[in-house]
């Protein structure tokens, strides 16, 4: 067992093919092929089963996948710990929820500042996002603070407050009027959704329609065009407002205050490249605060 076999396990299982992941690693098949094949040799187990659609992770493999990723993690930190903790460089795997207004501003400072760290960026609603910190997916994420993002192998730092609201287009002026309509928004595990349906739930208001649509962009269309309501935050949709082309209604502050954080795993030693990251996003964190009061006065104006 080697962890370049560990990388290739790690690979065919994200992609569900051989063939996928020898095309991502630029190998042939038929080595990717035989270092599946000699790993699970070594671990006296089947990690696959193999079938026409591609290969799918056993049980044995479910839990061996597991292990790669803490091995892959502790081997990149290794790598990483001799590295100049002032400029930082290797791998930087980030991920955020799609509505973090302050995010385009802190990646632009860290990656002018630390050019030699390859930082990526996805985004997720906030139960997977935590689950992919946990798991060694991700070095840290962006996401919305709630009761179920604690957790005790993490820990996070507060990024910026603000308010969501719940946006319909102009022609829909009461709450009254927003209940009979369908429910625009992520998927379930989204921290935005979770605290719509307490509102919904505390005024026993049963949605007639919820709709799943993925992204930001597609959602504000949606209402735009009438679809149906969204809870969003307000730094997201502002100029929307200005314009014209949605209402927003503001809920009370026990369902509409939140907060985004970043959250990462506690080790004994963070990697120089996430090291500098929490300190860009401690930099920006005051700045970031500020539209937080600012829409509270504008929201004054907007239906009730």
């Amino acid at each position: 067992m080697n962890l370049k076999d560990l990388l290739i396990f790690e690979i065919v299982a994200k992609t569900g093919s051989i063939s996928g992941a020898a095309e991502q690693l630029n190998y042939v098949q038929s080595n990717v092929t035989s270092r599946i094949k000699k790993l699970e040799e070594d671990l006296k187990t089947t990690l696959f089963h193999r079938h026409k659609r591609g290969v799918s992770l056993t049980p044995e493999g479910k839990k061996a996948i597991v292990y790669a990723q803490k091995i892959s993690a502790l081997a990149k930190e290794m790598k990483m710990m001799t590295a100049n903790s002032d400029m930082p460089s290797g791998k930087l795997d980030i991920a955020s929820v799609e509505t973090v207004i302050k995010l385009p501003l802190i990646l632009s400072k860290y990656n002018h500042l630390y050019t030699d760290v390859d930082l990526t960026l996805s985004t997720g609603v906030t139960a997977d996002l935590k689950d992919d910190v946990l798991n060694y997916q991700l070095d840290g994420a962006f996401v919305t603070k709630s009761k179920t993002t604690y957790h005790p192998d993490l820990l996070e730092v507060d990024v910026f407050q603000e308010k969501l609201v719940l946006i319909s287009d102009p022609l829909s002026k009461s709450l009254e009027d927003l209940t009979e309509k369908p429910i625009l928004g992520f998927s379930d595990g989204c921290g935005y959704r979770a605290k719509l349906n307490e509102w919904l739930t505390d005024q026993q208001i049963t949605p007639t329609k919820v709709m799943e649509l993925g992204t930001l962009e597609t959602t504000l269309g949606s209402v735009i065009s009438g679809l149906g309501i969204a809870y969003v935050p307000y730094s997201a949709i502002k100029h929307y407002e200005d314009s014209g082309l949605i209402c927003c209604h503001k809920l009370p502050e026990e369902y509409s205050a939140i907060t985004t954080i970043f959250i990462y795993r506690k080790a004994d030693y963070l990697t120089p490249a996430l090291e500098k990251f929490i300190e860009t996003i401690k930099q920006h964190r005051d700045d970031a605060i500020s539209p937080f009061y600012r829409m509270e006065k504008r929201l004054d104006h907007t239906t009730e």
